[in-house]
């Protein structure tokens, strides 16, 4: 489809969209937010794309889960997003990885990768996947969503973000608290996939020690320094 890629030429030239690809985008979890950034890279012409989930949906991803569906229920997230992928855009590839990131895998998951995407729900998977990220030297895109609240930031090898956000004895983050509904994940994972444009482009100006506080509830955007 020779004018799939037309609508954004006026943003990115023609030789920066010919270039996405070419790169390789590692996406940690296919849930709410991981859905949504899956099928803005597809549609965006990522190249390669692999997704990594050892879940499958149950019935309280509907509410707004993107790859989930009434027909989908107990199978698993990844092959969801491969089958997904395919049908936005059978141009690129997206590998399906159906396991849960640890220590004993994270090193070779994470490795050859232009940028990861930090998709999870839970606070020690993240300190894994950044420590693994900047051992193989790749940016990450790190988004959290919460009931009405949302959060973005780019951590680049030696930045350490995280470990201003977090305890690391702080397993779970506060989706288990206030819940999520359909819109949150989409808006988040929306900021986060820019981030992953700018850097695969070198466009724009990052989020990169910086943290942008999505408050959906009083419609308030507000951007921390932590430089």
């Amino acid at each position: 489809m020779k004018n799939r890629y037309i609508k954004n030429e006026n943003m990115l030239t023609r030789e920066q969209n010919l270039s996405l690809r070419n790169k390789r985008v590692l996406v940690v979890g296919c849930g709410g937010l991981g859905g949504h950034i899956v099928d803005q890279l597809a549609r965006l012409g990522i190249g390669h794309i692999t997704a990594v989930d050892g879940d499958v949906f149950d019935e309280t991803n509907l509410n707004r889960q993107l790859l989930s569906n009434v027909d989908n229920v107990g199978k698993s997230k990844a092959l969801a997003a491969k089958e997904h992928a395919i049908r936005v855009n059978p141009d690129i590839y997206l590998e399906p990885l159906s396991v849960y990131v640890h220590e004993a895998n994270a090193e070779e998951i994470t490795k050859g990768y232009d940028v990861i995407c930090d998709a999870l729900d839970n606070v020690s998977s993240r300190f894994i996947l950044q420590k693994f990220a900047e051992k193989n030297g790749v940016p990450m895109v790190y988004g959290a969503i919460a009931g009405w609240y949302g959060q973005v930031a780019t951590i680049f090898p030696g930045d350490k973000l995280l470990e201003r956000l977090y305890r690391r004895d702080q397993d779970k983050g506060v989706e288990q608290n206030v819940g999520n509904p359909s819109f949150t994940p989409a808006l988040v994972a929306s900021i986060q996939v820019a981030e992953v444009l700018k850097i695969l482009t070198g466009k724009g100006t990052l989020l990169r020690n910086r943290l942008l506080m999505v408050n959906t509830f009083e419609q308030e955007f507000e951007v921390l320094d932590f430089s």
